[in-house]
């Protein structure tokens, strides 16, 4: 759901947090055929809900993505992070934005062989801390930080 962030504030200003909150939930509602629970819970608290709605419309409208690869980028992650729950909502939105089932498997492919090497390279350096270095991704994933965060090399 895109916002007006002018829009918005007025609504909040006229209608209060709670309505402007409801308003919200059954947008969602309507354009993707349902409201994720953590939307849901995030209501009980409106400015909750309305400021991660406000950040994550910024963030979308910014974007030169399109909703279509958003969606799919959003189920990626979502499988990758083994939530189902975002996974069905994604892959839904992802649907009525135009992705095809092709798509969708594909990208749940993709973010299945990067979370498991994720988890074998991560449990690879725990086995063998000594190990020897990988380059950038050992630099970037913790090995090198380290020493860069304290201005070693």
């Amino acid at each position: 759901m895109r916002v007006d962030f002018e829009k918005m504030l007025k609504e909040i200003g006229e209608r209060g947090l709670e309505k402007t909150a409801e308003d919200c939930l059954q947008k969602i509602e309507e354009e993707s055929g349902a409201v994720p629970l953590i939307f849901r819970r995030m209501a009980e608290h409106p400015e909750v809900l309305l400021s991660h709605l406000l950040y994550k419309s910024a963030v979308a409208e910014t974007s030169s993505i399109e909703p279509k690869f958003v969606e799919l980028i959003s189920l990626a992650v979502s499988a990758a992070l083994n939530c189902s729950h975002c996974v069905e909502y994604h892959m839904q939105t992802a649907l009525k934005k135009g992705a095809t089932r092709a798509e969708i498997l594909e990208v749940i492919l993709i973010a299945g062989a990067l979370a498991n090497a994720s988890v074998l390279a991560d449990a690879y350096r725990v086995v063998d801390p000594s190990g020897e270095s990988c380059g950038v991704s050992c630099d970037v994933n913790g090995f090198g930080l380290k020493r860069t965060l304290k201005g070693e090399k």
